[in-house]
């Protein structure tokens, strides 16, 4: 069942045939991949070899209910959205730019998404990035980490009062990323509601230098 294939693919920055980087950015519930190039532009400032792509979720929401409901309130919404992601990186592989030099980055139910991928599709990555999202799933879900992550520099913020997303999500989110062998940095920051800050922009800028 096709859900969100078919949607617009946004694209700022770079050329594709001139990106030594890209960054694919995945928006939250009830975004716009327009917001996300705006974060894009904040995470590149000065770099011109970066492209980023924003794909549209289907109605503005990537799946349902919240992330942490059983996988199968989900979908099939929740397949369709990380088809598109591996869509996205597919269509990059085939012009050549290789996997270590995309980043996955995203906010909100995006931020859940860019982590599930990354755990259902474990490879070396230039970088996964949840800004205020956790991976999928009930508490405490028993999951096939098989396949390494191979040292792939991941990064998750969030606020202790987050209403979205609970301060344990995240943890758990970073003992299997941990589990799978990739380079976790974890933020939580004190009454920080669900929003993105002025230091999770510079740890991720960081990341994208490091890529680029």
């Amino acid at each position: 069942m096709k859900i969100h294939e078919g949607q617009p693919v946004l694209h700022d920055g770079a050329p594709l045939a001139e990106a030594e980087v890209v960054i694919i950015l995945l928006h939250g519930r009830g975004g716009f991949g327009s917001d996300m190039l705006g974060l894009g532009r904040a995470l590149t400032v000065n770099r011109s070899n970066v492209a980023l792509l924003a794909p549209q979720a289907a109605g503005g929401t990537w799946y349902p209910q919240r992330f942490w409901e059983p996988l199968a309130q989900n979908e099939p919404y929740l397949t369709s959205a990380l088809g598109v992601v591996a869509g996205t990186i597919d269509e990059l592989l085939a012009d050549r730019i290789a996997r270590e030099r995309i980043l996955l980055v995203g906010f909100s139910q995006g931020g859940c998404l860019a982590l599930e991928f990354a755990v259902r599709h474990p490879q070396r990555y230039g970088a996964v990035v949840g800004l205020s999202g956790a991976v999928i799933g009930p508490p405490g879900l028993k999951r096939d980490l098989a396949g390494s992550l191979r040292g792939t520099p991941v990064f998750l913020g969030c606020g202790d009062t987050d209403p979205h997303i609970p301060v344990a999500s995240v943890h758990e989110s970073t003992a299997i990323f941990r589990a799978m062998g990739a380079e976790v940095q974890e933020r939580i920051y004190p009454q920080m509601p669900h929003t993105v800050n002025d230091d999770e922009i510079s740890l991720v800028a960081d990341l994208v230098a490091r890529v680029a």
